[in-house]
């Protein structure tokens, strides 16, 4: 016998026993995944115009036509509204309809802080309107911002989106904004505040929508709706941006308190104890981290004296990371307070990111949160900062001694408010009142991946926690989405 065949045999039979283990699927391929999580940006808003994908050019008159608040189309957009009024450096009278925000008569650049639509929880149900998604204007807060899209073709990313994966049916897990999709990224669910004051909740009609306040216009064409949203749903479950307990958070500690907490009186979210990617990963043996851009500041920046103005926490000054604690989603919970083990052995700083990277000592799973600076996030940074950083990790992740079974998932958190022509999933294995919210980017960058291809298969946060759960064989979470794809369709067989 040949000693090909014989070898090829003596496997078979080896595997028989167990003592080789057969890989099943693609992902089987795959021993580090890496999340990298960027802010706020529809796929229309930034990948429109990508040849080959699901893009304006596809929209219908309906989803491109936007509608006031009593269903009439709009005789034209609005202004751009700022702080509610009429912004001065922005044209009006812009036709009803997407247009291109870097082309003129806006002219804005890539490099430039421009306008961030509102994307709260009810506002997002009500923009995407049964799937029609026409009124993301009516439904906002910035006029005729919110149907603003891009051409990315010179941008950074876009690059790695065609040499790569690029998902074009990529869905939000939630309706909304960053602090509840934050926990779908790690826990797909919602966070729970049974005991929440009164002047927290959302005061909904009869229909389940937002009160307006007596002084909301009548048309989004004389200003942005006035209503009464709040943090907490009516039977108490947080979905708008709420601060954690934990240090670093947005509520500084209560004078003469313990410098580890914020306020109690000022009601952060109770500590959660729903069950974590987190917790199936370490039940399983998995190393895991959350790297944070500006995690190490902010925390000592958190346990200033509330007397004291903070440097690094919400605050925009320059030379500031803008760190947002409520993109912080572990710190929401128990099992990671102050002075726990879980903690110190996962929730890590951006910085020991980059040196792990450098090191080739990237544990499995890895999920990494830029600076606020650095994350694209509207109205406190720009597109192109966070486009040349999120390239230069890939260039660095790419160069790594564990590129070779690494899988690197760059996804955005959530919409931003901004309009987006495809309707979310809905129906049984899909829809629940959680979500799925609006469509976002999602590029698939690894040596397994399929070249210059765009999927679409339809995805939303939760693929992401699916992938992971396959691949090392964790516990499921029961908030994944039955009929979410596992991101295989994305690599090679």
């Amino acid at each position: 016998m040949k000693r090909p065949i014989a070898f090829a045999l003596a496997i078979l039979l080896l595997a028989g026993c167990g003592a080789v283990s057969v890989r099943e699927s693609a992902l089987d391929r795959i021993d580090t995944i890496v999340v990298v999580y960027a802010e706020n940006h529809s796929f229309d808003n930034l990948y429109g115009l990508f040849p080959g994908a699901n893009g304006v050019a596809n929209a219908t008159a309906g989803q491109m036509t936007q509608v006031d608040h009593d269903g009439t189309p709009l005789a034209r957009l609005p202004a751009v509204y700022t702080a509610g009024k009429p912004d001065p450096k922005y044209p009006q009278g812009l036709p009803n309809g997407a247009f291109r925000i870097d082309a003129a008569p806006t002219n804005a650049r890539i490099d430039q802080v421009v306008p961030s639509p509102i994307h709260n929880y009810w506002h997002n149900i009500e923009q995407i309107n049964g799937g029609r998604n026409n009124k993301f204007v009516a439904s906002g807060t910035a006029g005729s911002w919110a149907m603003g899209y891009y051409d990315g073709s010179n941008q950074k990313l876009w690059q790695w989106a065609r040499r790569y994966t690029l998902a074009d049916s990529f869905f939000m897990g939630a309706f909304g904004g960053s602090f509840l999709n934050h926990q779908y990224l790690i826990c797909a669910c919602t966070p729970a505040y049974s005991d929440a004051p009164a002047s927290i909740r959302a005061q909904l009609d009869e229909r389940g929508v937002m009160k307006r306040r007596p002084a909301s216009p009548a048309s989004v064409l004389e200003g942005p709706m006035q209503v009464f949203d709040g943090q907490v749903t009516p039977d108490g479950y947080v979905v708008n941006t709420s601060q954690p307990a934990y240090q670093p958070s947005g509520i500084a500690p209560a004078p003469g308190g313990k410098l580890d907490l914020a306020d109690p009186a000022k009601f952060p979210v109770p500590p959660q104890t729903a069950k974590t990617i987190g917790d199936t990963l370490s039940a399983r043996g998995i190393s895991w981290a959350w790297y944070g851009g500006g995690w190490n500041q902010a925390l000592a920046d958190g346990r200033r004296d509330p007397a004291e103005k903070r440097a690094v926490i919400y605050n925009r000054d320059a030379g500031s990371p803008i760190f947002q604690p409520h993109h912080q989603p572990f710190n929401y919970f128990a099992r990671f307070a102050p002075g726990s083990a879980d903690r110190a052995n996962h929730l890590k700083d951006g910085g020991q990111f980059l040196e792990a990277i450098e090191s080739g000592t990237l544990p499995q799973v890895v999920f990494y949160k830029p600076a606020g600076r650095l994350t694209q996030h509207p109205s406190y940074t720009d597109i192109q900062s966070g486009d040349i950083h999120i390239s230069d990790v890939l260039e660095r992740l790419e160069k790594s001694t564990q590129w070779r079974s690494m899988l690197v998932i760059v996804t955005y958190d959530e919409n931003g408010g901004y309009w987006d022509h495809v309707p979310p999933p809905t129906g049984p294995g899909w829809g629940d009142r959680w979500g799925p919210g609006t469509r976002v980017p999602t590029i698939i960058v690894s040596p397994h991946a399929k070249r210059g291809y765009v999927d679409h298969t339809s995805y939303d946060t939760t693929s992401i926690l699916k992938a992971i759960t396959k691949r090392f064989g964790l516990e499921p979470l029961p908030g994944a989405r039955q009929n979410a794809g596992d991101l295989s369709n994305a690599l090679l067989p």
